[in-house]
């Protein structure tokens, strides 16, 4: 992917010009990757703005810091941007920076200590007496949330391996089994189907534990009558996978367990159903959170109701009641309404989409698991 990585460098220069900063410096290993393709743990980034990078610049107008243990691996996996090869690279690079003349740094405030930062001072200083430091802020996270057909493709890939990892576990047996045990199935199944890692660490909640939101899986044991509670993803060429279902175990479901997750089921569709281009991310929290409202449960909703996916696991945008913004076509976002009665159980229900407009089709389902209450 060198020309999209290429293009997203030339999206990220044309925001820097708007800024009135000569280069930016990017530290946060997410962002290095999302820029460059490069994958290693030690790396930072420079890129200037169109005629910054001084003589002899190549003509990609970057630069890649990263140490002797990467130095092959960056050059296979971030063709045509230029190679430095130090150890401590957010100093190296600025140092390479004013010695280009650049008079405006732009560094990722956010991701950069107060450590490093003084570091990157002393530097400017010894290198320049004019360059300073400026606040770059959460632009390059502002330009993943719209995905490109390469992230869409890779995340769809990860969903249909989550899809087929969960479809193997509910045709087995399952009573008696311990949470860990059937988490660490499903993981191993995801690795077989093809999933570089896990997204996350699955959670597995059975019985009351599912009434916990982000339970670490243990040694309960699934017991008939049981809520099985499963928030699981794939993570495949570095885009991760997001999906919860909810099942009931061995007998028909009490009548609670029917009214809540009744619930949960029409919140998630009314979520779904109002992503589009243009609507406010708030609008898609309230869509869902009003029906689960009206039912009564509104104070067992614990959390937001979804959230961005890609290179990270949670990224922009942000679907919640304190949401600002609006979405957009070609963000994937999770819709993940959920009830949780402490000390009887919980559902949650959720599903990896992608926005798209109306005459597209609307958001574009990218985890196909059934929705429907199964006994398993």
């Amino acid at each position: 992917m060198p020309e999209a990585h290429a293009q997203r460098r030339d999206r990220l220069r044309s925001r820097l010009a708007g800024a009135g900063a000569d280069v930016a410096l990017i530290t946060n290993r997410v962002n290095v990757r999302y820029l460059t393709g490069f994958t290693g743990s030690n790396a930072a980034l420079l890129v200037y703005t169109p005629g910054a990078a001084g003589e002899g610049s190549t003509d990609s107008g970057a630069v890649l810091c990263t140490d002797g243990r990467y130095a092959q691996q960056a050059s296979e996996e971030a063709p045509g941007v230029e190679l430095l090869v130090e150890r401590a690279c957010a100093q190296a690079l600025t140092r390479r920076a004013a010695a280009a003349g650049a008079v405006r740094l732009a560094i990722e405030e956010q991701h950069v200590t107060v450590e490093l930062y003084r570091a990157l001072g002393a530097v400017l200083a010894e290198e320049s007496a004019a360059a300073t430091l400026v606040g770059l802020g959460r632009v390059v996270e502002d330009l993943r949330r719209i995905k490109d057909p390469a992230e869409i493709a890779a995340l769809r890939i990860a969903c249909e391996i989550g899809d087929r990892a969960i479809g193997e576990m509910i045709e087995s047996i399952l009573v008696g089994r311990t949470e860990r045990h059937i988490a660490m199935e499903l993981e191993r199944r995801m690795a077989d189907h093809g999933a570089d890692a896990v997204a996350f660490p699955t959670i597995v909640a059975t019985g009351p534990n599912s009434a916990i939101p982000h339970h670490d899986p243990g040694d309960r044991r699934v017991e008939d009558g049981d809520f099985l509670k499963i928030d699981f993803g794939a993570r495949y060429r570095g885009y991760h996978a997001d999906m919860t279902r909810t099942f009931v175990i061995g007998t028909e479901p009490a009548g609670w367990q029917q009214e809540i997750y009744g619930v949960v089921f029409a919140a998630q569709k009314a979520g779904r159903e109002a992503l589009a281009p243009g609507v406010e991310a708030v609008a898609v929290d309230r869509a869902a959170r009003e029906v689960i409202e009206q039912a009564g449960y509104l104070e067992f909703f614990k959390h937001g109701l979804g959230h961005g996916v890609g290179l990270e696991i949670h990224e922009d945008p942000h679907l919640g009641p304190t949401a600002t913004g609006k979405l957009d076509a070609c963000m994937p976002v999770t819709v993940e309404p959920g009830i949780y009665l402490p000390g009887r159980g919980g559902v949650r229900i959720e599903d990896t989409l992608v926005v798209r407009p109306l005459e597209d089709g609307g958001p574009e389902l990218l985890t196909i698991t059934t929705k429907e209450l199964l006994v398993l």
